[in-house]
């Protein structure tokens, strides 16, 4: 399970007891905040696409939205948004705790600048009902990222 892969991922840097999991869905940003009791912007949602056919996540602040044409300027293609099939099958984890960490080898992670925002967000941590505070220089550090992008409107 995910849940698995992601713990086993932070407990190399000693952050393991940081995660935490809820009795109740952190599926989308709303039930995320409401499990946090914090803001659903400060919930950092990560984007399935395909890219160039390979898998490329986009780590968002939770109250902003692709904006395709950005989009288009970024990557060079249309917005083209995984199924939940092909998010578990490339990424490696289930639509709902989708997030950069413990990713399928060749997975290719950028952050959007509508995380900039926040000292702290909350991405997900491989399961429907997880979740971890990390700094945005955090987010840096352990989602592998390659690099900021600015493809998001709304926020």
């Amino acid at each position: 399970m995910s849940i698995e892969k992601v713990t086993a991922f932070f407990k190399g840097f000693g952050m393991e007891e940081r995660i935490q999991e809820f009795d109740v869905s952190s599926a989308t940003v709303e039930l995320a905040a409401e499990a946090l009791h914090c803001a659903p912007q400060r919930i950092a949602k990560t984007l399935s696409f395909l890219v160039d056919g390979q898998a490329a996540l986009i780590v968002a602040a939770g109250d902003a939205r692709i904006d395709n044409p950005k989009y288009k300027a970024q990557f060079g293609t249309k917005a083209k948004m995984l199924s939940p099939d092909q998010v578990e099958e490339l990424v490696g984890h289930a639509v709902g705790g989708v997030c950069p960490f413990a990713v399928n080898d060749g997975v290719k992670v950028y952050l959007d600048e509508s995380l900039k925002r926040f000292e702290t967000v909350f991405p997900a941590c491989g399961s429907a009902n997880s979740a971890i505070e990390l700094t945005i220089a955090e987010m840096e550090e352990y989602s592998g990222y390659l690099d900021w992008v600015d493809v998001c409107k709304g926020y």
